[in-house]
């Protein structure tokens, strides 16, 4: 059985750019559908990987994916960029530290818990999100995991773009610090070295389907910055 599944990939043999989406813990290929079909339209090449968020730590996952985006690596002449949710942030952290693509572009991450989650504090030794969530979820507290420790500075532009909307009000309200997207703080989000970073209007899960959040994806792939809002 294969750990990380690829979606299609569009267009087969392309010249252009290329994106690899990484989505977070718990969900599926399905949640970066919006953003990819947005990316797909401005002619990007896209690898919308599949993998086991729940099953296996973020060293072992960043291996399970190597394979498929290597191939599309060949398959595509433009740069390899990445953009990934919530957990998917640091997959792409620990893969690209491991698993450097040659022509490597930029990265966004949008609510990628960088700094750790207070929820994930709170809930960690619950036996309920230890099976629910399994050892990456372990590795989401604000107490960093020896592998997202153990990371350079990055040397390669990551925007980042976090949310401050939320559907959790006693976590957004009790458990983590303001302002949030009820998952992840905006200064949870943030990397000492990132390129640019931005607010929008959206909760964590909303991030990914999020008009103007796709549309500051786009613009950091394309230029390197995030647009004035």
């Amino acid at each position: 059985m294969r750990n990380a599944q690829p979606a299609a990939v569009a267009p087969a043999d392309a010249r252009c750019d290329s994106v690899v989406l990484l989505h977070g813990i718990g969900v599926g290929p399905w949640s970066l559908k919006p953003l990819e079909r947005a990316l797909q339209r401005r002619g990007f090449a896209t690898l919308n990987l599949g993998y086991a968020s729940r099953k296996k730590p973020l060293e072992a996952l960043a291996e399970d994916i190597h394979a498929p985006i290597a191939e599309f690596a060949q398959q595509c002449e433009g740069a390899i960029h990445f953009v990934a949710h919530s957990m998917g942030g640091l997959l792409a952290r620990v893969y690209i530290s491991r698993h450097r693509p040659a022509r490597l572009g930029r990265v966004v991450m949008l609510g990628t818990p960088n700094g750790g989650s207070e929820v994930a504090d709170l809930l960690k030794d619950f036996s309920i999100y230890r099976a629910a969530f399994g050892p990456a979820g372990q590795q989401l507290t604000t107490t960093q995991a020896p592998v997202l420790a153990a990371l350079p500075s990055p040397d390669y532009a990551i925007g980042i773009i976090a949310g401050c909307r939320t559907i959790a009000p006693i976590a957004s309200a009790f458990v983590l610090p303001r302002p949030n997207d009820g998952r992840v703080s905006v200064a949870s989000a943030k990397l000492p070295d990132m390129a640019d970073h931005i607010v929008v209007k959206a909760s964590h899960t909303g991030l990914p389907r999020h008009t103007i959040a796709i549309e500051q994806t786009i613009a950091f792939l394309s230029e390197g910055r995030f647009q004035a809002i």
